[in-house]
């Protein structure tokens, strides 16, 4: 199974895990006087959403390289991860004005029946995280990583609700807005989230130097070509899963030009077997101008 299948593979779990929860905590929730579950069921149920845009985001990043996409068309995931910070910023949005409004007028106390619910939500989320970011680490896939921390906001703002119900059933008549307060907590943690996924995605469409680890990996490789004596430039760009080198190689000056050309398709070769998640490699030759 290559990247792609994989990534989407992995997309239908969160989209099919997030359509179960949201029911189970929409439902917990009104039944249960319980408007923090009631948020946690809004933010899965944008979740729902964000999943099938990183659906089809994964379905178009699939097709091949064309005349107009020489690169393929794989920006369409830091496109489509904009897409799911705007779900989530709406979805904070609501459930933080619902809070400043529950709070300012008194609440049924939730029942308690509702922490055993929210109990096995937080650890199936939490297992779900894990699932995902593993996935999205084996695949490059900002968006897929997107959705894996959609999974882990998810968990902790159940934490946040757990907490909240605690409060206002051990300690009763005076205390029922804690369950709110947990609301209005988890909304300013889904903004910061987003916030932190947003961050990447943005250095991704502007073609940022973030991969440092991968020049160096890149660098010891180049040099175990024969006639490749060093390297001098790399530069990096990022488009869904695969990542676009330039590289500036130092051969000897004294070589022709077609031997020059055959050391830089070797070059390419190799490094496109030892490092399958390379895209486009364009190998730039410098002639080497030290002496001895």
């Amino acid at each position: 199974m290559n990247n792609e299948e994989s990534a989407i593979k992995t997309t239908y779990f969160s989209l099919i895990s997030n359509f179960i929860l949201a029911i189970i905590k929409g439902l917990a929730g009104f039944f249960g006087n319980s408007y923090a579950l009631i948020a946690d069921a809004i933010e899965s149920t944008t979740d729902i959403f964000a999943s099938f845009l990183v659906l089809l985001g994964f379905k178009y990043a699939k097709r091949p390289a064309d005349e107009n996409h020489p690169y393929g068309h794989g920006k369409i995931e830091p496109l489509i991860t904009f897409g799911i910070v705007a779900f989530l910023v709406v979805s904070a949005t609501v459930i933080a004005y619902k809070s400043i409004l529950n709070i300012q007028s008194p609440q049924k106390i939730p029942k308690t029946w509702t922490l055993i619910v929210l109990a096995v939500i937080i650890i199936w989320k939490e297992i779900s995280f894990q699932i995902v970011i593993k996935k999205s680490k084996l695949t490059n896939s900002t968006s897929l990583k997107a959705d894996a921390w959609h999974h882990r906001s998810d968990a902790i703002t159940s934490v946040m609700a757990f907490i909240g119900i605690s409060i206002a059933i051990i300690f009763g008549k005076g205390f029922e807005a804690a369950d709110d307060w947990a609301a209005l907590f988890a909304a300013g943690f889904i903004l910061y989230n987003s916030y932190l996924i947003l961050r990447p995605a943005l250095g991704e469409v502007m073609d940022e130097q973030l991969y440092d680890d991968l020049i160096l990996e890149i660098r010891k490789k180049s040099i175990e070509v024969p006639g490749i004596l060093n390297t001098e430039k790399c530069f990096i760009r990022k488009s869904g899963m695969k990542f676009h080198v330039d590289l500036h190689a130092i051969v000897n000056s004294e070589i022709s030009v077609k031997v020059g050309h055959d050391i830089a398709h070797h070059l390419k070769d190799y490094l496109q077997a030892e490092i399958p998640n390379l895209g486009h490699i364009l190998i730039h030759i410098e002639p080497n101008t030290k002496k001895g």
